[in-house]
């Protein structure tokens, strides 16, 4: 169980900030592999409501899930404004349905907060920490815990 006056271990400076809803995440910039259009995904049969199913990238296989419905907020119905991350840790590939792609911010990692040890520990164990940027807060994505094994649905 994470401390609540844990400090977020944060690699890099620089994230892409997007939106879920109307809420604001970011993703260290050094993850993201690319950014796309929504195209249509092979369903999976039997996978979990927030698994839209599978993309063909180049001829890579890449699972791709509805963030929206990752986190809590609801599933996503995806239309031609949406985008998909691409993202990545090691060889590992997902594709994250986001609302859409805000901007790139260079962020000091004292100015990082760490997560409160409240509410679902599924769901917040996929933020890494919080950031205020002008008069809002951002959440850090955890793309590790989002990829952990216990939610593996990863192209390996």
């Amino acid at each position: 169980m994470q401390q609540a006056l844990e400090q977020p271990d944060v690699i890099g400076s620089e994230f892409v900030s997007f939106f879920v809803g109307d809420q604001s995440f970011c993703l260290e910039i050094s993850q993201i592999r690319e950014i796309r259009r929504w195209s249509p995904a092979t369903v999976l049969p039997h996978a979990p409501d927030y698994v839209l199913g599978v993309i063909n990238l180049r001829g890579s296989v890449i699972p791709v899930f509805d963030l929206s419905a990752r986190l809590g907020f609801g599933k996503l119905t995806p239309d031609e404004r949406n985008v998909i991350i691409i993202a990545a840790i090691g060889d590992q590939m997902i594709g994250m349905l986001v609302d859409s792609v805000s901007e790139i911010l260079s962020l000091d990692p004292d100015a990082i907060q760490p997560r409160p040890n409240i509410g679902d520990e599924e769901v917040i164990s996929y933020i890494q920490g919080f950031a205020s940027v002008d008069d809002d807060i951002t959440r850090l994505i955890d793309l590790e815990a989002i990829l952990s094994p216990s939610s593996k649905l990863v192209a390996e």
